[in-house]
């Protein structure tokens, strides 16, 4: 989608559409006033006839008429002023885009709110809308036939600003979105990839083709890298696959020599579940095991498009966990890259064996902080469902942040509990640790296991499993892969610059 922005008056500008955001209580607003009056009231009548109030997601098409240069005016219900969020905005713009889709639009012109609703900034507001128009018109159609009856998708987006001095900072706030939701767009195609294209190697070469657009480092470890360093875990999991591991490390350099920021995501380009094979339903989502290391490539390339002044490495380990007459069995003991070993109880926890080993490695870059993303169990969609990620770590202040930056991201987070007793779970009687705890807590004891190699700086661990991934597409997220927590980070990053 093509946007561009313009100083203009609504009343005069030609468009397709002319989109407007409306809260209950503004029904009344001088624009809307104007349009009523140009079209012999068809909102009044509207609006008497109860067929729009202004609730949340509610809709009203009206046609134009020889006083406009609209063809059509779409006003989009905000609900009450007093309960209008960032959210909101996000919903509002993903809801357009439905109703543009329904009428077979491509091209539309919207007005954005000219002050604060609810103490929210213009900027902030801007932005949200327009990432709800953005990821809310994504599509994963690479592998699909053109098809005339399909709904377009949309082309040319004109943001009007009716006084000349708003176009400036309106600019900037569709600008950011772009950035941001180029790197959530990235995160959810690298998901959606299928298995027989997303090998560790492709993972890593969409790494060095970010790296190569917006500028950053980027170091590939080989499997006999991997060897070298040590790292015992990654590598027994990668051993049951044809296709060779790789671990991939990027740099952005936004702040000088400032300490780091350490983003380290779980990349299991696919994960049958090795020896402890998983069932055969459903087994073809598995493609969505590398969210994770997808989420911290995101992140990197809309830091480095928003020019974030801050340090961040990511890394991402990225293996495919196959059964074969090679793979790794339950009862085998690993050496991770921490000298510790590992009793592999099941094949299937494989995510946390890669994790420690990266984590491991994170620590020579001395990060002021690391967070680990992962779509680690299936207990955590039990625990939270499809609503939330599961936040855990060794910090509180800085789950804490996590949690209001989700709040404001619309990317929330929720923390469970780390305490001392769940890592009783894990002792081994023949290993350091298993990696495995039992049915009880299994979000946690997961969290309890990465947490052995995550002691010397402070760190949160993200668990994904029920955000990362969509049966249905709803509001501004699609069917497939979200896309989560690329916004979530970069609202955190941005709010530790204050």
């Amino acid at each position: 989608m093509n946007i561009n922005v313009i100083h203009g008056a609504a009343l005069k500008q030609a468009t397709p559409c002319l989109v407007l955001g409306v809260a209950t209580d503004q029904l009344t607003a001088p624009l809307l006033q104007k349009i009523d009056k140009a079209l012999d009231g068809a909102l009044s009548r509207a609006t008497s006839a109860q067929e729009f109030s202004g609730e949340a997601q509610q809709t009203l098409l009206l046609h134009g008429n020889r006083q406009l240069a609209a063809e059509r005016i779409l006003l989009i219900g905000l609900g009450k002023e007093k309960d209008i969020t960032l959210e909101t905005l996000r919903k509002a713009g993903a809801t357009t885009i439905n109703q543009l889709r329904q009428r077979r639009l491509t091209d539309f012109s919207w007005i954005p709110a000219d002050s604060p609703l609810h103490g929210l900034e213009v900027e902030a507001m801007t932005s949200a809308w327009v990432e709800g128009l953005i990821l809310a018109d994504y599509r994963f159609e690479q592998y699909r036939s053109p098809d005339p009856k399909r709904s377009p998708s949309l082309q040319q987006l004109t943001v009007l600003t009716e006084r000349k001095k708003e176009q400036a900072a309106t600019e900037t706030a569709v600008r950011r979105a772009e950035s941001l939701c180029r790197g959530v767009i990235l995160s959810r195609d690298l998901v959606n990839e299928p298995g027989n294209v997303k090998s560790p190697i492709f993972l890593a070469e969409q790494a060095q083709a970010i790296a190569a657009e917006v500028g950053l480092e980027c170091t590939v470890l080989d499997r006999q890298a991997l060897e070298k360093e040590g790292c015992g875990a990654l590598l027994g999991v990668a051993q049951g696959s044809v296709r060779e591991p790789r671990l991939i490390v990027l740099h952005y350099r936004g702040a000088g020599d400032e300490r780091p920021v350490a983003l380290v995501g779980k990349g299991v380009v696919f994960d049958s579940g090795g020896i402890s094979l998983k069932p055969g339903e459903k087994m073809d989502q598995m493609k969505m095991d590398m969210a994770g290391g997808a989420t911290v490539l995101g992140t990197m390339l809309a830091a480095a498009l928003l020019k974030l002044p801050v340090n961040l490495v990511g890394i991402v380990p990225a293996v495919e966990n196959m059964p074969s007459g090679s793979a790794i069995r339950p009862g085998d003991i690993l050496t991770s890259m921490a000298g510790r070993t590992i009793e592999v109880l099941n094949t299937d926890a494989e995510g946390r064996l890669i994790l420690a080993d990266a984590l491991t490695y994170a620590k020579r870059f001395n990060p002021r902080e690391v967070i680990d993303l992962a779509t680690l169990t299936g207990a955590c969609i039990i625990a939270l469902g499809h609503h939330a990620a599961a936040v855990l770590g060794n910090h509180n202040g800085l789950l804490r942040q996590l949690q209001k930056a989700g709040e404001t991201s619309g990317e929330r987070c929720w923390q469970l509990p780390l305490w001392d007793e769940y890592a009783e779970q894990l002792k081994s009687e023949v290993a350091d640790l298993k990696n495995i705890g039992g049915r009880p807590a299994g979000t946690i004891t997961a969290a309890a296991f990465l947490q052995h190699f995550a002691k010397d700086y402070r760190w949160a661990h993200l668990d994904i499993a029920g955000t990362a991934w969509q049966e249905k597409g709803s509001d501004y997220r699609p069917a497939g892969g979200t896309g989560f927590g690329v916004r979530l980070l970069i609202e955190h990053l941005t709010r530790s610059l204050d």
